[in-house]
């Protein structure tokens, strides 16, 4: 890498999984990662709105691991997006195999997943994203949530993702891409 400050540059992106790689190695929660991807759909009225202003190769990398729920309620919809907006290329890297890239990306002190990386043309990060949407991130470190037993907390948690739908998700991705590219003139 010519910059030694950066972690990312097209070699170590191209090596990540594709998505398509990516469902083959997973072994755990295989059928829900298969069952949440079949049901995702990029929102028509957000693929427009991100199809103006992402105007060239933008790539997207995350940190994941196959055993976790939030990823596997959110990584599908990412996989999706990328699907319909062809300029946007997305990867995976396994958080346990990758520790630089998950220290540079703490949840406060945790390193919680997933973790979606915004690279432009450049691999110049611009933002990432995760572990978790806004809403159910603070709700998730809230005194109620940490009062539940595991069990209910991640019912409270499933039923958040199903009624949402992926929408706060790539709401949230595409916020991070108007941010640094604003729209097209």
């Amino acid at each position: 890498m010519d910059d030694p400050k950066r972690l990312v540059d097209r070699a170590r992106f191209e090596e990540a999984w594709s998505w398509e790689e990516y469902l083959q190695t997973v072994e755990r929660n295989a059928a829900l990662w298969e069952a949440v991807y079949r049901r995702a759909e990029a929102p028509e009225d957000l693929v427009g709105e991100l199809r103006a202003v992402v105007d060239g190769p933008r790539f997207l990398l995350a940190l994941t691991e196959d055993w976790c729920g939030d990823a596997v309620n959110s990584l599908p919809w990412v996989a999706r997006l990328a699907e319909v907006i062809p300029e946007l290329e997305f990867r995976l890297l396994g958080r346990e195999d990758n520790p630089d890239l998950m220290d540079s990306h703490l949840t406060g002190t945790s390193r919680s997943i997933p973790v979606v990386m915004v690279f432009d043309s450049e691999f110049r990060e611009l933002g990432w994203w995760g572990p978790r949407p806004g809403d159910l991130q603070s709700w998730a470190i809230s005194s109620e949530a940490r009062a539940m037993d595991d069990e209910d907390r991640y019912k409270v948690v499933r039923t958040w993702y199903a009624r949402d739908r992926g929408r706060t998700i790539l709401e949230e991705i595409g916020s991070l891409l108007r941010l640094h590219f604003g729209a097209r003139t």
